[in-house]
């Protein structure tokens, strides 16, 4: 057999052994398959700028038969929904902060009379400008609307005239709603993949055995093990915070206080996440797979770049057990709006119980795989 022959059959080997390692492996099995799956499914259902789900709220001042005539054209869309009626424009601030409504209508108590007299008649539309996207979009489609109520009423096209006011982002400027969801995201990343690589590179290099034998006792060795990763988080979160508030100028409204908080609570969350991932994986290759694995969905599921109102109600669901969901949420609200430590409260509720399911459960595997 000549040299070439040689080196090409021991090529040829080389590749069978190293496929047949991969695919006899179950654990390798799922890795090919899985996130294929998981990752394509997620992204044609959320990866969507489309709107085909938006409550509404208005205020009916003017009580008529072409308000309510008006309103029905939004209503036969089968798009948009009315989630409230309200009586003054004094209850708008509650439904888009609590985002029961992502668009408000406010219809003025002369609008019939400027039609009939053949004048313009404004409608109002507030939006909800913590994601800039999604209020454009909203606001298009109710112009359309109108554009079609005037031609089926007298074929004008300049009677009913929407003004669109856009709230805690009144320049619709998506940076302004996409650069702080970024404090969490990034933060996030770096979190999950040193945790996950705290105990994996320990145990690869045979010195995890070690330090079970000092004094130490496991709760020690998971705070010890947890506690870098947060301080390596915030110091990203803060660098990230920096480059928001210095370079683009995008001024926080809330209490830096409160951010720090979220960002820590939910940094706690993320490391329970990745520790337990890393008393699961065998090799420090193992813990980036799986940590990839869990990044796309925990992003893509968070609102991050989509609404979650646009997703199927399965996944909506699904969202509730992503901590990144509620940290985006809040710092959105904190940033943008002002929201005080009693209005983003509920979000640390989620985070918490993560954690408190994660880090224990995080101490029991490194007990039981080691013991």
């Amino acid at each position: 057999m000549s040299s070439l022959s040689l080196t090409l059959y021991h090529i040829y080997a080389l590749i069978i052994k190293e496929l047949l390692a991969t695919l006899k492996d179950p654990k390798s099995r799922v890795i090919l398959i899985v996130p294929v799956l998981v990752q394509g499914l997620l992204f044609g259902y959320t990866a969507t700028y489309n709107l085909e789900h938006v409550p509404y709220a208005v205020v009916d001042e003017d009580h008529s038969h072409e308000s309510a005539e008006f309103l029905s054209h939004l209503d036969g869309t089968g798009i948009f929904e009315r989630v409230a009626t309200l009586s003054s424009p004094q209850q708008i601030s509650q439904v888009i902060d609590n985002q029961q409504a992502m668009l408000v209508l406010t219809i003025p108590s002369d609008f019939s009379k400027n039609l009939h007299a053949g004048k313009t008649a404004p409608v109002q539309t507030i939006t909800d400008g913590r994601n800039p996207s999604t209020a454009g979009l909203a606001a298009g489609y109710v112009s359309s609307i109108a554009t079609a109520y005037n031609q089926k009423r007298s074929g004008q096209q300049s009677l009913v005239e929407i003004r669109s006011r856009i709230w805690y982002n009144p320049n619709n400027i998506t940076r302004h709603m996409f650069l702080p969801s970024l404090i969490p995201m990034l933060a996030l990343t770096q979190v999950l993949i040193l945790a996950g690589l705290s105990v994996a590179r320990e145990r690869e290099n045979g010195t995890f055995d070690q330090l079970l034998v000092t004094p130490l006792t496991p709760l020690e060795i998971l705070i010890g093990k947890a506690v870098p990763p947060i301080l390596i988080g915030l110091v990203q979160a803060s660098l990230m915070l920096c480059l928001v508030l210095f370079w683009f100028k995008i001024h926080l409204v809330g209490s830096l206080a409160v951010l720090y908080l979220t960002i820590s609570i939910f940094l706690v969350s993320c490391v329970g996440l990745g520790l337990s991932i890393s008393a699961v994986a065998k090799n420090m290759q193992q813990v980036m797979v799986y940590c990839f694995l869990f990044l796309l969905p925990m992003i893509l599921l968070s609102g991050l770049a989509t609404p979650i109102r646009n997703m199927p109600p399965v996944l909506q669901y699904i969202t509730y057990i992503n901590p990144m969901r509620f940290a985006i949420e809040a710092i959105r609200r904190i940033y943008l709006e002002g929201a005080g430590l009693s209005t983003v409260a509920p979000a640390y509720i989620p985070m918490l119980a993560l954690a408190a399911v994660t880090l224990p459960l995080a101490a029991w595997l490194f007990r039981h795989k080691l013991s």
